[in-house]
């Protein structure tokens, strides 16, 4: 069964067929970092993603494909045709700035789908990424959550703009879909609702 949920118009659902292809780079020996003798488990923000090798090794098969940012962004000439026909997607790891892509392709909407990677669940960065596409960038498309998602973090990723969710693999899809319900009325505004509660809700 797949573990992919969606929400359209509002309404979330398991995806059975995914169109899409996320395309990985080579894997390359992890570097080991640590700090006051301690194992550094998150990557800096703005740290180098890829090498050269890497990228250039990166296959990647036709359809409709994600790519990583660091593959978009040395081989892009390669993939016009693909981005006219809307083929192509971009995802990013948490360490990445979401302020490198804009920059690059100032319309963000050339792309259909947006994915960001979490490696860890407890990496907030994702939070703020989605927040950045959605509000400051203007992205319209899928924004699509990949790696470490478990079943609490949807209802937060739904307010910040996520509206696609990768459930991790060893995880029931059934039971994270739930989570998107688990709070009915928010207090806060957020992406998906622009104002607190008690402007949405006149008192009598």
């Amino acid at each position: 069964m797949s573990n992919l949920i969606k929400l359209n118009a509002g309404v979330a659902a398991i995806v059975a067929d995914d169109a899409w292809q996320i395309v990985h780079l080579p894997a390359a020996e992890a570097e080991v970092k640590k700090q006051a003798g301690k194992v550094v488990l998150f990557k800096l923000t703005g740290a180098e993603s890829a090498t050269a090798e890497q990228i250039a090794a990166t296959e990647v098969p036709a359809g409709k494909v994600v790519l990583p940012l660091s593959v978009w962004l040395a081989r892009k000439a390669e993939f016009a045709a693909r981005v006219a026909a809307g083929e192509v997607g971009v995802w990013l790891e948490t360490h990445e700035l979401v302020e490198t892509l804009a920059a690059d392709q100032p319309d963000l909407n050339v792309f259909p789908l947006i994915a960001v990677f979490i490696e860890r669940f407890a990496d907030g960065r994702a939070y703020s990424m989605a927040a950045l596409l959605r509000t400051r960038y203007g992205f319209k498309g899928e924004l699509r959550a990949l790696g470490d998602v478990l079943r609490d973090q949807l209802f937060f990723m739904k307010r910040c703009g996520f509206d696609a969710y990768q459930i991790r693999a060893d995880r029931s899809a059934q039971d994270a879909l739930a989570s998107l319900n688990d709070f009915s009325e928010p207090y806060q505004a957020a992406v998906v609702v622009d104002q607190p509660v008690w402007r949405r809700h006149a008192r009598s």
